[in-house]
């Protein structure tokens, strides 16, 4: 009895198992960004989830799908451009399933075709530009391998969305030759960059000194006009003071002159002609008291 109750109970554990294992198979939860390609007896009958998705055990079969963007890197890869100058590409392939059931039925190995298909392409592409054009151009090599891509992976139910170049390297002796031009071009917009310094400081050292002129100029003009008007105001004043003077003052004053000019150590003293002129009153004065005198005597 012992025995075929032990026996009993491992059937039942078993029998357990075997469940929890088709259970485990045949129920799937699907998240979000997957789905489920049904196979029943071989034919793809359904596209399932998200959610809970339950199969019939030994019957169907299910693949899952990410439809999340993901990308491909591809290792570099060497291209001989126009001028048969060869260069070195590494890039990325983006991309996401949009029918998961061609996915899965038009295609095996989606990347390996892909890397593929745009190493093909970018040979292609590269073959028709030169050097130059290749490092300047990588815009629009990344928009005709995207398009090709495209073009092609559309039957399979993927959208490539970008391709994206990540180095382009030319050969050693012409990134030395680059190197060089670049420093070449630093080296004429530093020489352009201080002549047009100069050449600005000159403008506005030259335009300051003009206006420096102008001013002082001005400065000037004003000044003389100011001493002008001063002197036209002093000869006025003279001229009117002058025109109020007699004969008498004037004399006192040629005498005030002629005293200051003897005081000098010169030996010599010229008298102007007017001082003469104006001693006639004095003799007349002089004549009338010897005059005087010489009538006292008598």
């Amino acid at each position: 009895m012992l025995l075929q109750g032990l026996f009993q109970l491992i059937l039942l554990l078993v029998f357990l198992l075997f469940i929890l294992a088709i259970v485990l198979t045949y129920v799937k939860i699907i998240p979000e960004y997957q789905r489920l390609v049904v196979f029943r007896l071989g034919r793809a009958i359904a596209i399932k989830g998200p959610g809970l998705v339950v199969l019939v055990p030994f019957i169907d079969k299910g693949l899952i799908v990410d439809l999340r963007e993901q990308f491909i890197e591809v290792s570099r890869q060497t291209c001989i451009t126009k001028d048969n100058a060869p260069v070195d590409i590494d890039f990325l392939i983006y991309f996401k399933v949009v029918d998961p059931m061609k996915s899965i039925l038009e295609i095996r190995d989606f990347k390996g075709a892909a890397i593929g298909i745009a190493t093909t392409t970018l040979r292609a592409v590269v073959g028709d530009i030169e050097l130059d054009h290749v490092l300047a151009k990588r815009e629009y090599i990344n928009e005709v391998l995207r398009a090709k891509l495209d073009e092609v992976t559309a039957r399979w139910g993927v959208k490539v969305t970008a391709v994206e170049i990540r180095e382009i390297l030319p050969p050693r002796d012409v990134q030395e030759a680059m190197i060089k031009q670049m420093a070449a071009e630093r080296n004429r917009r530093a020489m352009v960059t201080e002549a047009e310094g100069k050449r600005e400081s000159t403008i506005r050292v030259a335009e300051g000194d003009k206006i420096s002129a102008i001013l002082r100029a001005e400065g000037e003009k004003q000044a003389t006009i100011l001493r002008a008007e001063g002197l036209s105001t002093y000869l006025n004043m003279v001229n009117d003071v002058a025109m109020k003077l007699d004969s008498k003052t004037l004399l006192l004053q040629y005498f005030e002159a002629l005293r200051e000019i003897a005081r000098s150590p010169s030996t010599k003293i010229v008298l102007p002609m007017e001082v003469f002129k104006l001693l006639a009153p004095l003799e007349k004065i002089s004549k009338l008291i010897e005059s005087k005198s010489e009538e006292e005597e008598k």
